[in-house]
């Protein structure tokens, strides 16, 4: 594989902006510095100039993009993240919605495949079906289920190096249990989909649950009586809390709170479903129907939203330009803390041996290029 140097540009992750270069070989971040340091020789140059390199985007929860969806087997989820790499997602974790146990378990053996021809399909996050029938958004009533011992033993049999996150609604019967068997199993567990109150998630907190699905989305609201999920996400230190930032699913202002009531705990997520990077129609969704129309994706016949058509991107721009967001503080939402968040041990920085994933982006913040290595 050629070396590669790029040069000239800014230099944007969690750890801050710097003008700077970085080289690439065999894959890997070999070495990066600032523009008084006499850069190394490599293969092939590209200049930078006017334009910030990233690390290349951790997408924790989105079901599809480009017409295709990564629950319907190996070529369509080989599809869909190719669909998100143009718009910066260079690593990501295939959610898959609720459906029955045999099925869930059937899909999570089938990834597999579509992880060992794409190493950037890190695995599965298993959305459903342990959660609230009340907070259900787009899954399918009939297949919801409580975690009793017999499916999350089925689930634990299959997940090892497959499954990466699992969300739970921390109310259900048996869901307590399962949390702590998930997390002694090193899965990490969220909380969402959820009626549960702040002692019940604090529980699941306490009980390691370490990520928040989709803050403010089916779930209770903060009151000042009534602090919910959300009050008790903040409050525990290790809690890492998924947010869609479409501009549909939460206002901008609520996004800023967040990121300033916690800060380096924020991941921007996707849950983007087919409709991402495609155009406006008619798709499904596990076993629903589902409408887009002018970006917005609904159940057929309803106001419920059913993911999102929202790319990485888009959702860099909305965190800087309309929530106020430092540039790096976005940066690291795409990058570093959803890596963190599921695990992964390869870090989303601009660092000697990180992947030589980047994205460059014009100073609007349009991705103009996509690396791979």
């Amino acid at each position: 594989m050629p070396s590669t140097l790029i040069h000239s540009g800014t230099l944007v992750d969690a750890n801050g902006e710097r003008p700077g270069w970085v080289h690439i070989d065999d894959g890997r971040i070999v070495s990066t510095g600032d523009p008084s340091e006499q850069a190394p020789s490599a293969d092939r140059s590209v200049d930078a100039t006017g334009r910030y390199v990233t690390p290349g985007f951790v997408d924790i929860h989105g079901h599809g993009a480009g017409g295709a969806h990564y629950q319907d087997g190996t070529e369509e989820a080989l599809a869909a993240l190719a669909a998100m790499r143009q718009y910066g997602t260079t690593r990501a974790v295939a959610s898959f919605v609720s459906t029955t146990i045999d099925r869930m378990v059937h899909s999570i053996i089938g990834a597999r495949s579509a992880m060992d021809l794409d190493p950037g399909l890190l695995g599965v996050h298993v959305e459903g079906p342990f959660i609230a029938p009340g907070r259900k958004g787009a899954h399918d009533r009939r297949v919801l289920c409580h975690p009793d011992r017999e499916s999350v033993d089925r689930l634990l049999d299959v997940a090892p190096g497959i499954v990466r996150q699992i969300t739970i609604a921390p109310e259900l019967p048996g869901a307590m249990e399962a949390i702590s068997r998930f997390v002694a199993a090193g899965i990490p567990v969220a909380v969402g989909h959820t009626d549960c109150d702040y002692d019940a998630a604090r529980e699941a907190f306490d009980r390691g649950a370490s990520l928040v699905t989709h803050a403010f989305n089916a779930m209770a609201q903060i009151e000042g009586r009534f602090p919910g999920v959300l009050g008790a996400a903040v409050a525990a230190e290790h809690v890492t809390i998924e947010v869609i930032a479409d501009g549909i699913h939460v206002h901008p202002a609520s996004i800023a709170l967040l990121f300033a009531a916690a800060p380096g705990r924020i991941a921007l997520v996707t849950d983007a479903m087919a409709g991402a990077g495609a155009s406006d129609g008619c798709y499904t969704l596990g076993s629903l129907d589902v409408d887009v129309a002018d970006g917005r994706a609904v159940v057929a016949g309803t106001d419920t939203l059913a993911g999102s058509t929202l790319t990485p991107d888009r959702a860099l721009r909305t965190a800087v330009h309309d929530c106020g967001i430092a540039l790096h503080d976005a940066v690291g939402a795409l990058t570093d803390t959803p890596a963190r968040a599921v695990g992964e041990k390869e870090p989303a920085l601009l660092v000697s041996g990180a992947p030589g994933d980047l994205v460059l982006f014009d100073a609007d913040l349009s991705v103009v290029d996509v690396l791979l290595g």
